[in-house]
């Protein structure tokens, strides 16, 4: 057999890495089509490694990879530590474990120039992402030529694995998303937002479930929740063991749901105001006539924990404090340090995007999901790539991951304007915004404040949750809380007592240590984080009452079954 020379290898790939002009084509070629506004600083790559960088990197990679050449020669197989190619597909095939270690080994040799780039740090982050966009698109695994599990099981179906793989593909391409589960396999209102209650009101923007109580008595405080207008509420009601409004209402909480309705063209002028004064301004003035109480136990998810803390704030500058208690789950109040999403925001793409939507229009709901899939795309793109696509596998029923595929839309003036004043400006801590015709000055909002966040949240890292501790009920720093749940964004919200898995982290004593000193001082629990939460909502829910029997009020009267109507929609 005839080998190709591995020093000519090594060479070609270096002359093509230290191109600049290589970067853009490549990076044309790689997902997602949100961050192409990135594709032109590739050029600029290889031009700012520094000489003298450059051909350190140089020789340490014609070293490695001669060492790589030698070792596949002797017959030796390489430490393949990365589990895309863990099976034994992948490391009893000679052929195919060298390929995968050079991909490794050039996945390396990127990321390590990527350090060398001179430049500022968010630009850095940017090339960064960029890079390793490229990095994931480029894995042996995600092509069938070059993929033995993909090949082998060609071979034992005898190509009914391709076929039945080109089926799901056309079929996803019809849907518009990569299949992340069995999505037959679910539907809201059948086995999915399954806890028992009432729309009790609506508007075209939000309707409003009240839930029904499961408990002898109740808090005399209703808890008012605000999910994230990004996603659907039912995220928050699963299947009856992950849902967390379940183990609310189960914890004695009489428990009201704003559910976001999936805006169409009717809703294209929303503003960030109307989600303030029209969404959840109104919900609480419906919930305190519903329920006699003029203090809520309030609740907000994610970005829903950023609108009703601007809520809270404009009714604390109008003389009100309706919040008895305020609960953010990963939630960005100072967007400081935003983690990896700030490659999407700069200048020139926020200016883009109100250039498109400012004036009235839709962000699409399948833009926005590419564009979180992008944060993590081994997970959410291409490992359903290969087990959908080139083994022809259907994936299997997951309902978390049929949420995450449900899309939704956003009116394009609201999303401009978040954009600008939280992530790209960082206004909303700072007392420079007006909103509902109110100046917004968070540290107002008196209420005792329970912080959550997620240790390996990717889109609200935690530090950043933590720091809503210091802008939060100044007045009275001892009556808020902070506890870091393990695992990701949602992984880490959405766990149950009932699992009894992963852990926690509490140190009431350290708050204002700072993040990192903080966790250092901070003792970890096993299991749930949830019981934790409804100690904090019972202290501040005021003494215990028997339930109302009927929901609603004679003005407002029952209008459907929960989850409603609007939850139901899909996005266009």
């Amino acid at each position: 057999m005839n080998l190709p020379d591995p020093q000519a290898i090594a060479n070609a790939w270096m002359s093509q890495m230290s191109d600049p002009g290589q970067w853009q084509s490549w990076f044309s070629m790689a997902p997602p089509a949100e961050a192409n506004p990135l594709a032109a600083m590739m050029q600029d790559v290889g031009a700012g490694v520094k000489p003298d960088a450059m051909e350190k990197l140089k020789n340490q990679y014609m070293d490695d990879f001669a060492g790589l050449w030698q070792d596949f020669l002797a017959g030796k197989r390489p430490d393949l530590h990365d589990r895309r190619f863990s099976s034994a597909a992948w490391q009893g095939n000679p052929m195919s474990s060298f390929n995968a270690a050079s991909y490794l080994l050039n996945a390396k040799f990127l990321n390590a120039m990527v350090d060398t780039v001179e430049t500022t740090p968010q630009q850095k982050q940017k090339i960064r992402f960029a890079v390793q966009q490229i990095v994931d698109a480029m894995s042996p695994a995600n092509f069938l030529a070059t993929n033995p599990e993909a090949q082998q099981k060609l071979i034992e179906t005898k190509g009914e694995s391709l076929t039945k793989g080109m089926a799901n593909m056309l079929a996803d391409m019809n849907k518009g998303h990569i299949s992340l589960s069995d999505e037959s396999a679910f539907e809201v209102g059948r086995n999915l937002a399954m806890t028992p209650g009432t729309v009790v009101y609506e508007t075209p923007l939000y309707q409003l479930i009240q839930y029904t109580p499961t408990t002898p008595t109740v808090h005399q405080r209703p808890l008012l929740m605000v999910p994230p207008c990004i996603n659907k509420y039912y995220i928050l009601d699963l299947q009856p063991e992950n849902s967390l409004v379940r183990y609310a209402v189960e914890q004695g909480n009489t428990v009201f749901m704003v559910s976001w309705s999936n805006p169409d063209q009717s809703l294209a002028g929303t503003t960030w105001d109307d989600y303030v004064e029209k969404g959840v301004i109104d919900a609480i003035r419906v919930t305190q006539d519903i329920s006699g109480q003029e203090q809520l136990n309030m609740f907000g998810f994610c970005v829903g924990g950023t609108i009703v803390s601007t809520a809270l704030a404009v009714l604390a500058a109008r003389g009100e404090q309706p919040a008895s208690s305020l609960t953010l789950l990963t939630t960005f109040l100072d967007f400081n340090d935003t983690g990896v999403l700030d490659v999407f925001v700069d200048e020139a793409q926020v200016s883009m995007r109100e250039q498109q939507l400012k004036g009235g229009g839709l962000m699409p709901g399948r833009d926005l999901a590419s564009t979180f899939s992008s944060l993590r795309p081994n997970d959410l793109v291409w490992n359903y790539v290969q087990s959908n696509y080139l083994k022809g596998n259907e994936p299997p029923p997951f309902d978390l991951l049929y949420w995450n595929s449900d899309s939704t839309n956003l009116p394009g003036p609201m999303f401009c304007w978040y954009l600008r004043n939280t992530y790209l400006e960082n206004k909303l801590k700072t007392g420079e915004l007006t909103v509902a015709g109110e100046k917004i000055d968070l540290t107002r909002i008196q209420a005792p404040a329970f912080i959550y966040g997620s240790r390996e949240d990717h889109i609200v890292p935690w530090p950043s949750a933590f720091d809503s501790l210091a802008i939060l009920n100044p007045g009275k720093p001892k009556a808020n809380r902070f506890v870091l749940g393990a695992s990701g964004h949602i992984a880490g919200v959405i766990n149950s007592p009932a699992k009894n898995k992963r852990s926690y982290w509490t140190n009431d004593g350290g708050k204002a240590k700072g993040a990192d000193a903080w966790l250092a001082g901070a003792k970890e629990s096993p299991g749930s984080w949830w019981p934790e939460w409804a100690k904090f909502l019972a202290t501040h829910g005021g003494k215990d009452v028997k339930p109302k029997a009927k929901p609603g009020n004679a003005r407002y009267k029952p209008i459907e079954p929960a989850p409603g109507r609007y939850v139901k929609v899909k996005a266009d």
